[in-house]
């Protein structure tokens, strides 16, 4: 009996460490996040970095896993919201171009040569503006948490340079699933054909289409220049930021402490993305030089031809994104 006693203590302590252990193994959670493109791009990085910061505050009890290339919706990037939305997704760091379809206000960040400038983009998404857009974001079920940068989307062909909007007359030019770009291109005389990032690269090499438009990073990375796009405008004519998000419902699952970690880091990881997004714009627009891509910058004169010829997509356009919120964008760039 006596070592039947000297026992149990030992065995309690025993049984006492398992429930602990099982306690933190069960609180230890792993979240999916979404990006349409990998690590080699700045976007991806930014999700990556998310990762990163998340584990290492939370002590790797609640981690981020990454799945980039838009896999968790077989390719499809603006399908991305929709299975955020229903839960297919936990998280995403996505794209307002690709997110618009289904939040019809973040096509304001489409509006054709709205934002002239990163201090525009800045005073936007920092400023009433971009709170009635996290408004709108969270009202379809999604927590919008930080803004990213994917950049200024520049123009790319492979028939020759383009400085007016005549020199797109009937040009096939790929674009995102997003209505506001056909109808912009169409505005200026182009051929828009929808297809996914997926798809774009095979159709450029074939010659199926004549030219894209992304940000530098993108065009840089991608080496866009090898599948025959040597011709390159720098017209500026909008800006895709990126949007750090959480489905409604795990959101609610978690502790105060994890939405803590999870929205603070996601302003981090945001903030040196676009700080390091805009850092490299320079020494990737000289890389791209130096491989014979031949650079076309837009006089004011030039810019504003293409400006007036999208003047039919604004009337088009500004009452689906909603009056004031235009009106409050419009004041803070003015005030920027």
């Amino acid at each position: 009996m006596k070592s039947a006693s000297r026992i149990t203590p030992i065995a309690a302590f025993l049984a006492g460490a398992a429930v602990l252990t099982a306690s933190f193994t069960a609180q230890a959670r792993e979240l999916s996040v979404s990006t349409v493109l990998s690590d080699a791009f700045p976007w991806g990085q930014a999700a990556e970095k998310w990762a990163e910061l998340v584990e290492e505050r939370s002590g790797g009890d609640l981690t981020l896993r990454v799945y980039p290339n838009s896999q968790l919706v077989n390719g499809d990037q603006t399908r991305e919201f929709s299975a955020m939305r229903s839960g297919l997704i936990d998280m995403a760091v996505g794209s307002t171009i690709n997110w618009s379809p289904q939040v019809p206000e973040l096509n304001l960040f489409s509006l054709p040569f709205f934002m002239p400038d990163e201090a525009a983009v800045d005073a936007v998404t920092g400023g009433a503006a971009g709170g009635m857009v996290f408004e709108a974001i969270e009202s379809r079920g999604v927590i919008p948490l930080a803004w990213g940068e994917n950049g200024f989307r520049q123009l790319s062909n492979s028939r020759g340079p383009i400085d007016e909007p005549g020199d797109l007359d009937g040009l096939k030019i790929r674009v995102v699933g997003s209505p506001l770009f056909q109808d912009t291109f169409t505005a200026l005389g182009a051929d828009p054909t929808q297809m996914s990032w997926t798809d774009a690269q095979p159709a450029l090499t074939t010659g199926a289409v004549d030219g894209q438009e992304n940000p530098l990073s993108v065009f840089d990375v991608a080496r866009i220049d090898q599948v025959g796009q040597e011709y390159l405008t720098l017209w500026n004519y909008m800006n895709d930021p990126l949007i750090f998000a959480v489905n409604e419902r795990v959101w609610e699952t978690l502790s105060e402490e994890e939405r803590d970690i999870l929205r603070e880091t996601a302003i981090e990881a945001g903030e040196w993305e676009v700080a390091m997004t805009r850092e490299q714009e320079s020494e990737r627009l000289a890389a791209i030089q130096e491989r014979g891509v031949k650079v076309t910058e837009l006089t004011e004169e030039q810019h504003r031809a293409f400006v007036n010829a999208t003047q039919s997509v604004h009337d088009k356009w500004i009452p689906r994104v909603g009056q004031e919120l235009v009106d409050t964008a419009r004041e803070a760039i003015e005030a920027r």
